[in-house]
């Protein structure tokens, strides 16, 4: 599973829920902004920091999200951090944030970094200690969902979606958490399509959007002008070019978030670059007006 990304879109949409994982949800999250970070001259790349907005002296938080065995995590991890904090001489304090799926993971040697590690500098995460998914605040459940295993992903997931209709009031909040289950699902089970899942989970809302529904009927007549150069049978070109279209459409959300250029998404999934600014132009204008109601 692409565990990086959906880490980074979840904190990025969801600032909020990073706060309650570290145990600080008070902390007001429009005094930060999340990003990734590559540190000059070298090959340096800290998966997440939440950096505070300027003027604010809160404590910068750095993010490392450890899916696989890393022997080197810490002594990387907090060369990276130090050389971040020399490069940018930050007078805010800082925080780090490593989050495991399991203690088993955490198997590096600490000895050289024990007193960071002891410290208040330093939270490990072991996402399968926070305790009962039901228990737990909509937002950490939903990070919960990425380790849960096949037999009970399904179930959790639904038990999700329910609370996310219920407990979210916010529009725009609400469609990005259900778009985010549906994703982790989508990673889940490889072998179902989207559809399929849309159709099990009663998702197939989330495709009902202006600006999905816009794009991709231009994706649709692009396709269909294909087919007539090409001498194919419209009908059977529209369908195969939908679900390819559909695919391509929200790898371009999910790629923006991630924070690639339209050149080089156009580049990836071989769609015109005029397309791909056009669709990141409407979500834009779309998130815009949800924030705005």
């Amino acid at each position: 599973m692409k565990t990086d990304s959906i880490f980074y879109r979840l904190f990025q949409e969801f600032p909020s829920i990073f706060f309650e994982l570290i145990g600080n949800p008070s902390q007001p999250v429009e005094a930060y902004k999340f990003s990734s970070i590559e540190i000059k001259q070298t090959a340096f790349r800290i998966d997440g920091v939440f950096l505070p907005v300027q003027g604010e002296q809160n404590p910068i938080y750095f993010v490392e999200v450890q899916f696989q065995p890393d022997t080197e995590i810490y002594s990387r991890l907090f060369s990276e951090i130090f050389l971040y904090l020399r490069q940018n001489q930050s007078k805010n304090s800082w925080r780090g944030v490593i989050i495991y799926p399991t203690r088993s993971l955490d198997t590096a040697d600490s000895s050289n970094y024990r007193e960071l590690l002891t410290s208040d500098r330093v939270s490990r995460i072991y996402l399968d200690e926070l305790g009962e998914t039901a228990l737990l605040p909509v937002g950490i459940a939903t990070i919960k969902l990425v380790i849960e295993d096949e037999d009970t992903a399904i179930k959790t997931a639904s038990e999700l979606i329910d609370r996310t209709q219920q407990e979210i009031n916010n529009e725009l909040q609400r469609r990005q958490l259900l778009e985010l289950i549906e994703t982790i699902l989508v990673y889940k089970f490889p072998t179902m399509n989207r559809k399929e899942i849309e159709n099990m989970f009663g998702l197939s809302d989330l495709k009902q959007t202006r600006v999905y529904q816009e794009a991709k009927q231009e994706g649709k007549e692009e396709g269909r002008e294909e087919g007539r150069l090409e001498g194919r049978e419209e009908g059977r070109l529209e369908g195969r070019e939908e679900g390819r279209l559909e695919a391509k459409l929200e790898a371009v959300a999910q790629l923006l978030v991630l924070g690639l250029t339209v050149e080089k998404i156009s580049q990836a999934l071989g769609l015109e670059v005029e397309l791909v600014r056009q669709i990141a132009q409407k979500i834009n204008n779309q998130d815009n007006e949800l924030k705005g109601n």
